[in-house]
């Protein structure tokens, strides 16, 4: 596959995390909507660091930022201390078994919604709610099916 073709389905996925984030759910599942952009992310950030890499996390995230109507720069700062996390530690990552991955990714989530937390209520005066975790919980428990399906995927159309 020549190299356009896999940023081609790098960027697809993205863009398909992105919708998937802001389709309309009833507010009783949207508490428990996982950041799928975050995830989708953190997947490719994981599996090819060089060519998603901080500076994809920062746009992605100001796309989101636009897309959800928060304050702009909020999601990108946070997806990019989250992609440079990953990228970072791509390499022992890559070792760790789905489920140890899950409890990482887990931590990551958390990290990012605390960092959501704290600049929005730098900003804006947002108060905290243990419902902000939700998403945390739900992201380790669809990152094993997201990881495998975008590796299937990965591996099938040999994105390197």
């Amino acid at each position: 596959m020549r190299p356009a073709q896999g940023l081609g389905f790098i960027y697809l996925s993205l863009i398909t995390a992105l919708l998937l984030t802001v389709i309309p759910v009833p507010f009783q599942f949207s508490l428990f909507r996982p950041d799928w952009v975050l995830l989708v992310l953190m997947y490719w950030t994981l599996a090819l660091p060089r060519r998603v890499n901080i500076g994809t996390a920062f746009f992605m995230g100001f796309l989101t930022d636009v897309l959800v109507g928060t304050v702009l720069g909020v999601n990108a700062l946070a997806f990019s201390v989250v992609a440079f996390v990953m990228a970072v530690n791509h390499l022992q990552i890559r070792n760790f078994g789905v489920i140890q991955q899950s409890l990482l990714i887990g931590l990551l989530l958390a990290l990012y919604q605390l960092l959501l937390f704290w600049l929005s209520n730098f900003l804006t005066g947002v108060n905290f709610r243990p419902a902000y975790l939700w998403p945390v919980l739900t992201g380790m428990l669809v990152w094993p099916w997201l990881f495998w399906f975008l590796r299937r995927y990965r591996r099938q159309f040999k994105i390197q």
